[in-house]
């Protein structure tokens, strides 16, 4: 019975779970496409965009993101070259970097609706910021349970392709979260 459970952890293939992420990946971009196609539907019949100054917390978001994108790099890295404490070091730096783009993305929230555009209102333009950037830090702590799990497995003494594959699944979310907002904040940037 050993010897079977011995040989079933042998037999460890990630192709197919990859796959489902890579699906999430597709399904979600197809979502935030169908959302801003709407977004530049509305605005042409409409004749207006959301018509709003950005937030700073948005430019500062990003930023963030990008930084963790760096640090989520340097943690592949380390664990190619076998050095599992910079790993864990740059998974706690990109777990933190996402807590406080999280928090960025609150504040936005709040400075739009202290300038008065509210979630509910006559201009769905300005609705659908809310909406998408609430859709996309829902896909943030999706990203996070990613993170936290690589984390979890680089202290557990994991076989090195399991910790790998959960490094792998944790970089390809992650890097096209990071991708999803960029893409988003400009399109809602040049589309006010």
């Amino acid at each position: 019975m050993e010897f079977a459970l011995q040989q079933q952890e042998i037999k460890f293939d990630a192709k197919p779970k990859k796959f489902v992420v890579w699906l999430f990946v597709v399904s979600s971009t197809i979502m935030f496409g169908g959302w801003t196609s709407y977004y530049i539907v509305f605005s042409a019949s409409k004749g207006k965009g959301h018509g709003l100054v950005l937030p700073d917390a948005f430019i500062y978001s990003t930023a963030v993101l990008v930084a963790s994108s760096i640090a989520l790099f340097l943690a592949s890295r380390a664990l190619r070259m076998g050095e599992r404490g910079f790993q864990q070091l740059f998974l706690w730096v990109t777990l933190a970097l996402g807590v406080v783009f999280g928090v960025l993305q609150f504040q936005a929230w709040s400075s739009l609706y202290q300038s008065g555009a509210f979630l509910i209102n006559n201009n769905a333009a300005i609705s659908l910021i809310y909406i998408v950037s609430g859709f996309h830090l829902l896909h943030i702590f999706a990203g996070i349970c990613f993170i936290l799990n690589s984390l979890v497995g680089s202290y557990k003494n994991i076989p090195a392709e399991k910790a790998v594959y959960r490094q792998e699944i944790t970089s390809i979310f992650w890097h096209f979260i990071d991708i999803l907002w960029i893409y988003l904040y400009v399109f809602l940037l040049l589309n006010s």
